[in-house]
C-alpha cells in the first residue's frame, strides 16, 4: 500500500465536501476548498508557530553571549562549534526550531500534490482533476497549459503573489549564521516548485506562504519584541 493513499483519500473527502458547500461560488468552488483546507493545516500547525517565536526569542538573549565566544575562539572553529552548541544546550534552546513550521507542512503539501497528480483515488476515478480557477485545471502545472493560453496569466499572477509572499517573509527572519542564510532563502523555494506542481498545490503554497508571513509578523510582536 503506498504510503499517501489513505491521507490522499482523506484529503480528497475533505476537499469535496468543502468544494461542496462551497457550489454557490461556481468555478472557484474547488479553488477555494483549497484555500480553507491549507488555512485548516496551518490552523493545526499554528503551536509550532509559537514555539518558532518563542525560540527565536531566547536566540536573541543569547545572541550576547554568542558574539562573545566567537570573538574568544576566532581562531579555533571546532572549539567554537563546540562551545556554541554547549550554550545552546545548557540554556534548552534549538537552533533549528525556527526550520519546524517549514518542514512539518511539507508533508500536507506532498499529500495536495499526490491529490492532483492522481488519476484515481481509493480506486474511484478522481473528479477534482476537472475542476478549474479562472479556466486553469487545477490538475496542471505551467508546463502543461502551454504558453499561450489563459492558464499561463493564472500561472503568471500565481509566482508574483508567491514572489511577492517570500520576499516578506524573508524580510522578517531575524536568525544568523548558516541557519539565518536557509531561513531567508527557503520561501523563494516555492516560487521555483510552483512552476513545476499542479496549480492546486501551488494554490497551497500561497495560502500557506500567506499565513507563515502573517504569523511572523503577529508572533514577533507579541513574543520576540517583548523579549
Amino acid at each position: 500500500m503506498f504510503l499517501l493513499d489513505t491521507p490522499v483519500s482523506a484529503a480528497h473527502d475533505i476537499v469535496g465536501s468543502l468544494a461542496g458547500m462551497l457550489a454557490p461560488l461556481g468555478e472557484p468552488a474547488t479553488a477555494a476548498a483549497i484555500v480553507l483546507f491549507t488555512l485548516a493545516v496551518r490552523l493545526v500547525l499554528l503551536p509550532l508557530g509559537i514555539a518558532q517565536a518563542r525560540g527565536e526569542r531566547s536566540r536573541m538573549e543569547l545572541a550576547p553571549r554568542l558574539q562573545a565566544l566567537r570573538k574568544k575562539h576566532a581562531k579555533d572553529p571546532r572549539r567554537l562549534q563546540r562551545e556554541t552548541a554547549d550554550l545552546y544546550a545548557k540554556e534548552g534552546v534549538s537552533p533549528a526550531a525556527g526550520c519546524l513550521p517549514a518542514l512539518a507542512q511539507w508533508p500536507f503539501f506532498a499529500v495536495m500534490y499526490q491529490l492532483f497528480v492522481s488519476a484515481t483515488v481509493a480506486g474511484h476515478q478522481n473528479l477534482l482533476l476537472a475542476h478549474t480557477l479562472l479556466g486553469a485545471p487545477l490538475g496542471q502545472n505551467l508546463l502543461s497549459v502551454g504558453l499561450f493560453s489563459s492558464g499561463t496569466l493564472v500561472f503568471a499572477g500565481l509566482l508574483v503573489l508567491l514572489a511577492l509572499v517570500a520576499w516578506w517573509s524573508s524580510r522578517r527572519v531575524s536568525a544568523e549564521g548558516p541557519l539565518g542564510n536557509v531561513a531567508r532563502a527557503l520561501p523563494f523555494a516555492t516560487v521555483a516548485v510552483a512552476a513545476f506542481v499542479p496549480l492546486a498545490a501551488g494554490l497551497y503554497l500561497l495560502v500557506s506562504g500567506a499565513w507563515t508571513a502573517a504569523e511572523r509578523a503577529v508572533l514577533h510582536r507579541r513574543i520576540v519584541a517583548a523579549a
